[in-house]
């Protein structure tokens, strides 16, 4: 059973290698792919470093560019080599620009695909990973869903049940596998922070960081709570001056960019976590971390409902109650959503086994063929587990 596993993006890399782990111990040859979405050694060594993840059999060297731009790069550079290598079936996880590219050159090349983190859905489609994640979904064959909310949505949009797999997170296959190793690295003792004794904010994206009237207003709400906590605020040399240049508040103090394990160790020693990333959403709830979201909806509501992660938008006077009420409470318990335990690797393993071993045997059973006949090698070679269809991807964004 041969299985490309793509990966381009930072948030990628901890959701594949508990994939390429659970297959290659079922004796899969898995091929890892890495588009070169995120190619910084910051963004992409490191985490490489940190997971122990081997080196990329393909490096296709996509860089940064346009969202159009770099989706086109990634679709052209891995068409080809898709095509050479004729999986049995590929994987995308999360919800990049690489993950649609790769997504919709598979679709197009018939063989099956496999969409780690299907389902979740913000309903706002201003964010380019909700395009992302609808399109992907709508071609894959396999939707691997971490929660509960996830599978209700597939359901509700019409996928077939055979399609839909409730494993759980693979990002917390990760943490979980990584936790102790986080803690005893040393990461607290040399930035000078004791545990319980600061917050820890990460901003990223364009809605926050790119507009200045609503970074303006963000950097007082942190100023405001940094004099009850102090934050620290991980940040790669461009954002640093970027958020110096708008007036960074005394009582945040910026660091640089950490690592996987640097970055875990980080979190769960923090007295609270503001943030507008998905990833922290949950990683946050298994920690028991109180955490912040400054947005206005999120992809993963269990989060909320069975976590510790708040909703608090961009609102500065929002922000500032609901931090000083986390500062007030006892820390919350870990939240425990089902299958969160370590294993959704090996559940999304084993399903994709289990379907190749179908097909290969409804192959074998079919009549022999003359060697001229022409067979389509999407009738031998889909996935069984294909449900509705739309006639475009237009009707999935209408």
């Amino acid at each position: 059973m041969r299985v490309i596993c793509v990966a381009g993006a930072r948030p990628n890399y901890m959701k594949v290698k508990p994939v390429m782990d659970a297959l290659e111990e079922r004796g899969a040859q898995v091929i890892l792919v890495h588009t070169g979405q995120h190619y910084d050694p910051a963004m992409s060594d490191v985490f490489f470093a940190d997971l122990c993840i081997r080196r990329p059999d393909y490096f296709l060297g996509a860089g940064s560019g346009t969202h159009a731009v770099q989706t086109c790069r990634v679709m052209t550079a891995f068409e080809p080599l898709a095509a050479e290598l004729a999986p049995d079936v590929v994987v995308v996880v999360g919800d990049v620009n690489s993950t649609l590219a790769c997504a919709l050159v598979t679709a197009k090349l018939g063989a099956p695909l496999a969409h780690v983190e299907a389902g979740l859905r913000s309903r706002d489609r201003s964010m380019p990973e909700e395009i992302n994640r609808l399109v992907t979904d709508r071609v894959s064959d396999y939707l691997f869903a971490p929660s509960a909310d996830a599978v209700a949505n597939l359901r509700a949009e019409g996928y077939g049940q055979e399609q839909i797999h409730l494993v759980g997170n693979v990002m917390v296959d990760t943490l979980l596998a990584n936790a102790s190793r986080a803690a005893a690295g040393g990461t607290l003792a040399r930035l000078g922070l004791r545990p319980g004794q600061y917050g820890l904010v990460t901003v990223h994206r364009p809605a926050n960081v790119d507009d200045p009237a609503v970074l303006g207003a963000l950097l007082p709400a942190l100023a405001e709570i940094s004099r009850s906590c102090p934050l620290v605020l991980p940040a790669h040399p461009r954002a640093a001056g970027r958020l110096h240049s708008a007036g960074l508040p005394a009582g945040v103090r910026i660091i640089p960019p950490a690592g996987y394990l640097d970055f875990i160790a980080l979190e769960a020693s923090a007295r609270l976590v503001l943030t507008d990333s998905g990833g922290v959403q949950e990683e946050t709830t298994v920690l028991g971390v109180p955490c912040l979201t400054l947005r206005d909806s999120t992809e993963r509501p269990i989060t909320l409902t069975e976590g510790t992660n708040q909703l608090v938008g961009r609102d500065p006077d929002r922000i500032v109650k609901a931090a000083l009420e986390v500062l007030a409470a006892p820390p919350p318990r870990p939240g425990n959503p089902a299958l969160w335990d370590g294993q959704a690797g090996q559940r999304i393993a084993a399903a994709l086994v289990a379907g190749h071993d179908a097909r290969s045997q409804r192959v074998a059973s079919l009549p022999e063929r003359r060697s001229g006949s022409a067979t389509s090698r999407s009738s031998t070679h889909r996935s069984p587990a294909v449900g509705l269809l739309p006639e475009s991807i237009e009707e999935t964004l209408r």
